[in-house]
Formats: C-alpha cells, structure tokens, sequence
C-alpha cells in the first residue's frame, strides 16, 4: 500500500480535519467550509480516501432541516508509524497508528556510548522485532475481517436466492466485499539527545557522547530498516506531539529533564527548530558563572547544576534551578505556558510543577505550567505522521 492520496495537500488537509473531529466523525459539507475546497473536490478527495482505506463512512447525522449529513470518520487502523526513542542508557521503540495512538511498545537497556554499530543494530533488532509482531496481528485481524466478510457475502446469497427462487428463478447472490488494503508502515521517527541537524540527519556533539558527531544516522538507518527515516531531538520530537494534540495552536516550551535537560519549542502553534536545529539547548544556558563544569565543556550550565541537584536527592533546589530557567525563557518568548516531562520529572510531578510555578510566579510571569507523560518515541513517531496530516 503506497497511500498515493497522501501525496496530495488537499487530502493533507481533510486527513488533519478527519483527525481532530475523532470519533464525532465530519461530513463532507463540513470539510468544504473548513478547507475553502468544492464540494466536488471534496467528494473526489474523499473517496480517494476511503478507497485507500483511510476513511470510511460512519452513519448520518439527524436532520437540522435538510437532507441528513453522511459522517466520514478516520481509519487509525489504515497506516502506522514507529517511533525511536534513542537515549543515553535505553532504547524505546513504538508503533502508533494514524490518530497517534501508541499499538505497541518495546524497551531495552542501551548505552548510547557502547558504538555506533552496536546501537545501529540495537534498534534495527528492536524495529524488526515490532514490525513482526504486528504483522502477525494485522495477519490474524485480516483473516478475521475476511471470514466476517465471507460469512455475511453467504448470509446475503442465501437471502437473495430464497427471495429470487419465489419470483422468477435463481440470481446470482452478493459478491463479497474487497478487502481494504493492507495497513501501510509509513516509515520510523527517530528522536535522541542534541544537539543534531535534522536537515542532514546527523547528531552533533552530544553530551558526554561527542564520538556521535557527523555520523550519517538518519541514511544508515534507512538502509538498515528499508524504511523513510526522520531524525530529531527527544524534546523537538515530544513538542511536536503535544503541538499536535493541543485544542488551539499557542506558543509553548516543554521542558524535558531526564539523563540530559534539554527544551522543545512551539511558537503560535508551529515547532521551532532554528535554521540548523539550534533552537532549544536550554540545558547549557549558563546561570553561574565559573560554576561546576559541564560535559558540554561549559561551567556553570543549567543541566550542570540541576542534575547535580538531582543526583543529591535536593528535588526541591532542582525544581528551583528548573523554574530559573522556565522564567528566562518565558521572559525572552513572551510564551503562554510551560511543560515539564521526562523520568526524573515524572518520578515527583508535583515537586517540579510546584518549584516552578513559585519561580514563576514570584518573578509576576503568568505562564502556566503543567507536567505531561507523553513520551519521547511517541513523538517521535509523529516525525513521519505530521506531514501526513500537512503538519
């Protein structure tokens, strides 16, 4: 299944609007208002859509006056994306299908120091691992769908024959639906710590591990995996997703502290990478000057002193340093909230959100600030999935 429909703008569009109405479903009126598209455009978009499998109808709605409104709903199940979660000490890797949601999921430890080949092979292993396990689900669900799909052709014929025998004869009954198209695997998201280009597809010096520079990752995976390959920053990818699943575009930062302490950047509803995907090294802003050194080669570094915090058990000067840093970037961006993830916020959400917020809020900064689960190889695995939605 090549998903041809996807090479449209157009069926960009009404895809990303079949997206967000979810389970509500959207008619076809409705996605002519919102795009500014013809209908006739519309019909022809949408039945490309449903003939690739990814959408289908879904009842009508009740009458305001006129003709009832068939509803078109998005197929998740239709194609998915992996996402590579890429960190310092372990491997993630997931399977979301088209409405991001996560299907499957595979964890392992790996030291991002052990070699390039070694860490290649580790996630070649891992994809092909998830990709078999899925084909054999898809493989059983088809067979299923099949033999439903069967049945009902014979119930059909049957019914048409009994009703036919009594008129004029025997016809022929239903012939049994086609299939819809096999589930397409649209390519793998990879994200990992910074700094990287996300133009070439190469890390950079990253942190503690500087042997990464210039390595070709994003073609050599492609090889490795016969796959489209996207590689970004962990905390470019996860903003990214939550940008994509905010009720209305807003400028936020989110802030990931994890083995590093990094920031991703959404500015009126848009990723904000920079023109070399420089954009967000919030970790090595320096807030002390000839303070302790950093791997980055730097003193005085913001993830220098907050993981120093951490590693003492001090959360509560942790969430002091990390709101310091929340309220230089509130002040320079002038954004509406701020976002806190990743393991070490997770392990004392309230902690963090609370030392941030009091920084905050004794500095007058009405950001907001919340604490998200959402995970790293989920968006990543949006790297592949927002174009197809013209994101």
């Amino acid at each position: 299944m090549n998903l041809p429909a996807l090479r449209s703008h157009n069926a960009a569009l009404v895809l990303d609007l079949l997206r967000t109405a979810g389970e509500d479903g959207i008619s076809r009126l409705e996605l002519a208002e919102r795009t500014g598209l013809t209908p006739q455009a519309v019909s022809k978009i949408t039945a490309r859509l449903r003939a690739e499998g990814l959408a289908r109808e879904a009842g009508r709605r009740a009458s305001t006056g006129g003709k009832p409104r068939t509803v078109l709903r998005l197929v998740p199940s239709a194609a998915y994306a992996v996402g590579v979660h890429l960190d310092r000490d372990e491997l993630t890797v997931v399977l979301v299908d088209l409405a991001g949601v996560r299907v499957a999921r595979r964890r392992t430890s790996l030291d991002l120091g052990a070699g390039v080949d070694v860490v290649l092979d580790a996630i070649g292993t891992e994809v092909e691992a998830l990709r078999s396990a899925t084909a054999v689900a898809t493989e059983t669900a088809t067979a299923a769908v099949k033999r439903a799909a069967t049945a009902t052709a014979v119930a059909k014929t049957a019914a048409t024959t009994v009703a036919t025998e009594t008129e004029s004869g025997i016809e022929a009954g239903d012939e049994a639906p086609a299939p819809a198209p096999a589930p397409a695997l649209l390519g793998a998201g990879v994200a990992m710590p910074g700094p990287l280009d996300h133009l070439t597809g190469t890390p950079g010096r990253v942190t503690g591990h500087p042997h990464w520079e210039g390595v070709p990752l994003r073609d050599e995976l492609v090889r490795r995996l016969g796959l489209p390959v996207e590689l970004d920053k962990d905390t470019n990818a996860t903003a990214l997703g939550l940008a994509l699943h905010a009720p209305v575009p807003d400028s936020f930062a989110y802030l990931h502290l994890g083995t590093g302490l990094g920031c991703g950047l959404v500015l009126d509803g848009a990723l904000h990478r920079g023109a070399r995907t420089g954009a967000g090294e919030f970790g090595h802003q320096t807030v002390q000057l000839d303070g302790p050194l950093c791997g980055c080669g730097g003193r005085g570094c913001l993830e220098a002193l907050c993981l120093a915090a951490v590693a003492r058990g001090d959360i509560p000067e942790a969430a002091r340093i990390l709101g310091t840093g929340a309220a230089n970037l509130v002040r320079l961006l002038d954004i509406d909230r701020v976002v806190l993830g990743g393991r070490v916020v997770l392990a004392a959400p309230e902690e963090f959100a609370r030392g941030t917020r009091e920084v905050l809020a004794g500095l007058g900064l009405a950001a907001g600030v919340a604490v998200t689960p959402y995970a790293v190889a989920e968006g990543a695995a949006q790297l592949i999935l927002a174009p197809t939605f013209g994101k």
